[in-house]
């Protein structure tokens, strides 16, 4: 299924597999992130419906992701890899860093949510660069 030389299999494949993995980072890291944050477990308890919209943000971020790794000219896991490790520098940090300095965060809070999408941008870069070329008409 494609849309625009975007591959919305391997998306949807993209945005499930970093879901799960930002579930294990947080699950492992989930007491030093909310130190950092400054929250108590009762202000972290998930919510459905938060849920919810972290994951559909979590598929728009593959779909777009998709379609910056096709502009580069191919599909495949090395450019999704170096199109992760652009994005996670340029953009993600970036506005992680002036967001948090701002909000007087911690380092430690920009440290375990840059990892974070990092992963994610490194998990969907393979799941991508791996089922795109295999197109469902």
């Amino acid at each position: 299924m494609m849309f625009d030389g975007i591959n919305l299999l391997a998306a949807g494949g993209a945005a499930i597999a970093s879901f799960i993995i930002g579930a294990i980072w947080y699950g492992v890291l989930g007491k030093a992130w909310m130190k950092a944050a400054g929250l108590t477990e009762e202000q972290t308890r998930p919510n459905p419906v938060t849920m919810i919209i972290a994951f559909l943000c979590q598929v728009v971020m593959a779909i777009v992701f998709a379609g910056i790794i096709y502009h580069t000219g191919e599909v495949t896991v090395r450019a999704g890899i170096i199109s992760a490790i652009m994005v996670w520098i340029g953009i993600v940090m970036t506005t992680q860093i002036i967001n948090h300095r701002f909000q007087s965060q911690p380092w430690a809070l920009t440290a375990i949510d840059g990892g974070h999408w990092l992963l994610v941008l490194l998990v969907q870069a393979v799941v991508i660069g791996l089922l795109s070329p295999f197109v469902i008409a």
